[in-house]
């Protein structure tokens, strides 16, 4: 009989576990300097988030998506000038980026390791399959998650067929992670549990407003090394 609240407890990746923003800010430096070249400034970043934003039904989330969005922003702020060579150097930078390191969050491992003496734990995130597969080959995590899905986006569709695939009952399934749009919002409006953990870092598409009341099923914490503690108050 399994006397635990919880069959299984998901978490996100990206800036959940690992720095993944950071690199597309440095990313965004990068592509303001070489702009600076035409006498252009892009003036904040609202523009080239609206051209990310919609282009993701075409290129999905990740690095290439983020350097493909660039060209075509460079493109339209240089009205056609960008040059060859230029492009060259935007397709190095997210060549640089793919190869990044993997830096893990401060006590992230031990986290993982107690909590999996207790649950299976499951790791969900999204973007190009072949770069998460990567990255989470390199972080030297993927031995304390029993399953691992990259997804292409992170919907209540999307979540309930994680669900039903491996035949999970929606009350008894958790997921954490650090974007109120792809990791909590969409696992409470199937009637699961959810656990926030805010990062400053976080890309601005993946804000959104919190539940007006106080919702039964969703918590927040400061720092993931504190999930344990709450796990031990809700599921003793």
């Amino acid at each position: 009989m399994n006397l635990s609240l919880f069959d299984l407890i998901a978490f996100d990746a990206d800036d959940t576990l690992w720095h993944n923003e950071r690199y597309y800010r440095l990313g965004r430096e990068r592509f303001r300097a070489i702009l600076a070249g035409y006498g252009v400034d892009p003036a904040g970043d609202e523009r080239l988030d609206a051209i990310e934003i919609r282009n993701l039904p075409y290129y999905g989330y990740g690095v290439m998506s983020f350097i493909l969005s660039l060209i075509e922003a460079a493109i339209e702020l240089t009205d056609g000038r960008f040059r060859a060579d230029d492009v060259g150097r935007l397709l190095a930078l997210g060549k640089e980026m793919l190869g990044a390191n993997v830096e893990i969050y401060e006590r992230v491992v031990e986290t993982l390791a107690e909590l999996s003496d207790k649950y299976p734990l499951m790791l969900i995130t999204k973007g190009e399959p072949t770069h998460q597969h990567a990255k989470i080959e390199r972080s030297g995590i993927a031995g304390y998650f029993r399953h691992i899905e990259v997804l292409h986006d992170k919907s209540p569709a999307t979540y309930a067929a994680v669900l039903e695939r491996y035949q999970l009952a929606p009350e008894r399934f958790m997921m954490v992670g650090n974007s109120m749009r792809s990791d909590i919002l969409p696992v409470l409006h199937l009637g699961s549990w959810a656990v926030y953990v805010p990062n400053e870092m976080t890309w601005a598409h993946e804000h959104a407003e919190q539940p007006s009341t106080n919702h039964q099923r969703m918590y927040t914490i400061n720092h993931l090394a504190e999930l344990p503690g709450l796990l031990s108050k809700i599921d003793p």
